[in-house]
């Protein structure tokens, strides 16, 4: 295979890429990755909505099994949920999967790398990337990229890999150390999960007494008062109507 076993520092820069699973982010991070000039070998897909959702976004790409895409790869981008990576890690490795030199990538949040040890066992170079993001598995993410963070993490000597890929991806790479990724997914957990609750609460609150589309009333509203937390401004109380 082109490229495995090739030091880090001699690569082409243009690698061929394997998505190991085609949830929301899988995908959409291959087709960043396509159009930044990489080749995407394959995608694992077994649900009927994952293969649609490959097929939009990766047009032509095959869909394999999870051993042919990393067998095809110098770049294998592990997108499954985080509970299910160590075991996936493992079970690769226990089959003799993994190439010296490839590139191992996961997206979880609350790993580093350590949950790749099985691969870095067999010789895989380690990378974690997560964007800071929460993608709906369209197109409309990968104008959501060029304006999101992606938190890295990786072995020094090859931690500007990891901080190129999230660039290339479209993302801006904030360096996270190992032993930090679990404060830092409690903190992406937070924000989204706080996030969507309220809005959806402020949203049944208004459609309740009647108000039409309460999601375009409310975006402003949420989007400012955001940004102004982020900025760390105090937000303008929003106030009753005067007579």
């Amino acid at each position: 295979m082109s490229g495995i076993g090739t030091p880090p520092d001699r690569r082409s820069g243009r690698l061929g890429v394997g998505i190991v699973g085609a949830g929301r982010v899988g995908p959409v991070l291959g087709a960043a990755l396509g159009g930044a000039g990489h080749a995407i070998v394959g995608i694992s897909a077994v649900s009927e909505a994952s293969r649609e959702r490959a097929d939009a976004l990766l047009p032509g790409v095959p869909v394999l099994t999870v051993p042919e895409v990393v067998e095809r790869s110098e770049l294998v981008i592990l997108a499954v949920p985080e509970d299910q990576l160590p075991e996936l890690v493992a079970g690769l490795a226990a089959t003799g999967s993994w190439q010296p030199g490839q590139l191992v990538l996961h997206t979880a949040p609350g790993h580093g790398t350590a949950v790749l040890a099985p691969a870095m066992a067999a010789g895989a170079i380690p990378l974690a990337v997560h964007p800071a993001m929460a993608f709906t598995g369209t197109s409309l993410d990968l104008a959501r990229l060029q304006e999101s963070w992606a938190a890295v993490t990786a072995p020094a000597p090859v931690l500007p890999i990891a901080q190129a890929l999230a660039v290339e991806m479209g993302a801006e790479p904030v360096v996270v150390p190992e032993q930090h990724r679990p404060a830092y997914a409690e903190a992406v957990a937070t924000a989204s999960s706080f996030s969507t609750a309220i809005v959806q609460q402020s949203i049944a609150l208004l459609a309740g007494i009647g108000v039409d589309e309460p999601g375009r009333l409310l975006g402003p509203l949420v989007r400012s008062a955001v940004d102004n937390a982020l900025r760390g401004a105090a937000p303008a109380p929003v106030e009753p109507p005067r007579d």
